[in-house]
């Protein structure tokens, strides 16, 4: 599929007063201000309310540059920060590439497989988890090891910087705070099945959609739990925030829009014609939810109610998350193709054909979009010239 002319035209003009803008627009949640951001994309799902929005997109879908990661290919999602794109391999890489160039700075080993985590850059260091379930913390000036922490068992949740504090889960069923600086335990928290998601926070909670099918709340501080809510199935993908309420899929076919504050799920969505799991994490825009499906479409939903607005099917399953930046979301399919779709309308824009299988989501950041695939290939799209 192909974009037209005028959709090409109408998509470069919006994307260019979005471009404009380079830090993250300022909004409110459970009582606390989002921090202010440079043009990056620091973590998997951009900020730590995981809502997968910036300000920068990618004014054109032309090849930049492609950097060869190794053929056991790329689950991990990429973070841009300060002219470099961090991403973990399945061939148990940390790599750091030049953002204009592709140029690799440096690789550091893991020993290990890196699956589905996907560096967090904060302070200096790029933090990432692998399967042997040891977190790594690398300094992001020459790929050297700072420390690292053994958890019980594989880690595929991202880790998470708040404050002075790393917020990680693993599949021995503990979500871990180590102090960012030393890698030190502060606390765990042990759930009643894997942690796989990735941990959002908010106003001074953790927010965890765990594989034992309950949204759990915990303190930051010291990690006692400040509430629970049943999902009602096993849960792969990470919860979204926004304004007091999450959101997020399941393995029961149905996304959740929860009240944070009632502790109320106010709304499920099911799919009446094609009933299959959610693995990909929600983006929140502009009153939307939209994420992928095992179904072979990306949904948008109202984010008040549950309805859905629109669906666009793709060729294969959607395991990537969306991201959304300048009123288009941008997903990547299990056909190998990235996706650009107009977040009104859900019409297509613009989509590129990587020719392998995309189960990374994509990171955007200084008008450039950088998205990894399963034969090993790491993509840099933008606008060439």
């Amino acid at each position: 599929m192909t974009a037209s002319t005028s959709s090409r035209r109408g998509f470069l003009k919006a994307a260019s007063g979005a471009a404009a803008a380079l830090a993250w627009p300022a909004t409110r949640g459970r009582g606390e201000e989002t921090p202010r951001l440079v043009d990056a994309w620091p973590q998997f799902r951009r900020d730590p309310r995981l809502t997968g929005v910036t300000v920068a997109p990618p004014l054109s879908l032309d090849v930049l540059w492609t950097h060869e990661a190794g053929e056991d290919g790329i689950e991990s999602s990429a973070a841009i920060v300060g002219g470099t794109v961090y991403v973990g391999t399945v061939a148990g890489q940390l790599l750091a590439v030049d953002l204009e160039t592709g140029e690799r700075r440096w690789a550091y080993a893991t020993d290990s497989e890196i699956g589905e985590s996907s560096p967090c850059v904060a302070g200096g260091l790029a933090y990432v988890g692998d399967l042997d379930g040891v977190v790594h913390a690398v300094s992001i000036e020459d790929g050297e090891k700072a420390w690292t922490f053994e958890a019980g068992s594989e880690i595929r949740a991202s880790p998470v910087i708040h404050r002075d504090r790393l917020l990680v889960g693993s599949y021995d069923q503990f979500l871990y705070a180590l102090d960012a600086k030393t890698g030190a335990r502060i606390w765990g928290f042990e759930t009643e099945g894997p942690v796989h998601c990735t941990a959002a926070v908010d106003s001074g909670l953790t927010y965890v959609s765990g594989c034992d099918g309950e949204l759990r709340a915990l303190r930051v501080d010291d990690g006692t739990q400040a509430f629970s809510i049943s999902s009602g199935g096993y849960t792969g993908a990470s919860p979204a925030l926004e304004g007091g309420r999450a959101y997020y899929g399941t393995f029961e076919n149905e996304v959740l829009g929860v009240d944070l504050e009632t502790k109320q799920i106010i709304w499920r969505y099911v799919n009446e014609d094609r009933q299959f799991p959610y693995y990909s994490s929600a983006a929140l825009a502009d009153g939307k939810v939209v994420l992928g499906g095992r179904d072979r479409m990306v949904h948008a939903l109202e984010a008040a109610t549950g309805r859905e607005l629109w669906s666009f099917a793709t060729r294969a399953r959607i395991d990537s998350s969306p991201a959304i930046a300048g009123g288009r979301v941008y997903v990547g399919s299990g056909d190998g193709r990235l996706y650009v779709l107009d977040l009104e309308t859900g019409e297509l824009a613009l989509d590129f054909d990587t020719a392998s299988a995309i189960s990374a989501s994509p990171a955007i950041a200084h008008s450039r979009l950088v998205v990894g695939t399963l034969d090993g290939q790491l993509f840099c799209l933008g606008r060439r010239g």
